[in-house]
């Protein structure tokens, strides 16, 4: 799979299917990846999610079919997509900052949203820390949330604050583990990962867990057990106070890695966070792991 020539085909692909219901599912399809990598990709290397990117580009083409005169309002609503003319109306207006009667009469200048192209200067990408290594099949245990694919820059940081206030900070400062779900966190190590998982609900979201590694023991109540395959993984390394040190890594890995690696492609879409002991600063170490497989000749 080539990283950019497939994001390539996933925008030609909503280009040409901008009148019809499309679903991140579908591009996902057209272009044989994954809804799980192709939507995190596409966000991190646009700006913009698929939902968001055919969002503007209907709009701004409703503007245009709006300043051509020839259709009602009503009629152009419909045409793209919008289930009554009120909804249009309030997409439109946030869009454009203009309402469509008054691009209709008045002109009014509207904000462009051509077709991306995509175009990358690889820099630094041979240079991103990490080894790779194959490991045996293992399980988590943790706490799980579906996260929408295009916030989990946001959600992610603060379900891991929401789960440090609830359950994992008071154990770190000297609790004793008193219920079955207390020892699960200290003698599986909760914390020590992260799991983004393509999510079963929904193509628009993936599941993403504070987790352990998995020891056998009975599950208790508000964790769950996920199974990780056995691979070969690209483990990057970032060094720096979260959860921005990761997030950059992540950024850098997604921009640049692999749109420039010749050797590696993605296996399959679940990727890992590993973090260290210790307080968060500027000497924090933690972790991306990324199932690979090696590109075809």
């Amino acid at each position: 799979m080539d990283w950019l020539k497939s994001l390539s085909s996933a925008i030609e692909y909503m280009e040409a299917h901008l009148l019809e219901p499309v679903e991140p599912g579908d591009v996902a399809r057209a272009v044989h990846m994954s809804p799980f990598y192709l939507q995190k990709g596409f966000q991190i290397i646009t700006g913009y999610s698929l939902g968001e990117y055919m969002r503007n580009r209907r709009l701004y083409m409703a503007a245009m079919d709006l300043l051509a005169g020839e259709d009602k309002v009503i009629d152009i609503a419909y045409q793209y997509g919008y289930q009554t003319p009120e909804s249009f109306t309030k997409a439109f207006t946030r869009f454009h900052g203009f309402s469509p009667s008054q691009v209709k009469k008045e002109r009014m200048a509207v904000r462009p949203f051509l077709p991306l192209k995509l175009k990358i200067s690889i820099q630094g990408g041979k240079d991103v820390d990490y080894t790779v290594e194959k490991k045996e099949s293992f399980q988590l245990i943790g706490f799980k949330r579906e996260i929408p694919m295009d916030q989990g820059y946001r959600l992610c940081p603060a379900f891991w604050e929401e789960v440090t206030q609830k359950h994992l900070g008071p154990l770190c400062k000297g609790k004793a583990p008193e219920t079955e779900l207390e020892r699960a966190i200290t003698q599986c190590g909760i914390g020590m990962f992260a799991a983004c998982i393509e999510g079963a609900a929904s193509p628009d979201t993936f599941s993403y867990l504070v987790a352990g590694r998995y020891d056998g023991r009975p599950v208790p109540d508000g964790l769950e057990v996920v199974e990780i395959p056995a691979a070969t993984w690209a483990m990057f390394r970032a060094v720096g106070p979260m959860p921005g040190a990761l997030q950059s890594l992540n950024t850098q890995i997604f921009q640049e890695w692999l749109p420039g690696n010749a050797h590696y492609e993605l296996a399959f879409p679940i990727n890992l966070e590993m973090y260290s002991e210790g307080e968060s600063g500027p000497d924090y170490e933690s972790f991306i792991w990324l199932p690979v497989k090696e590109r075809e000749a």
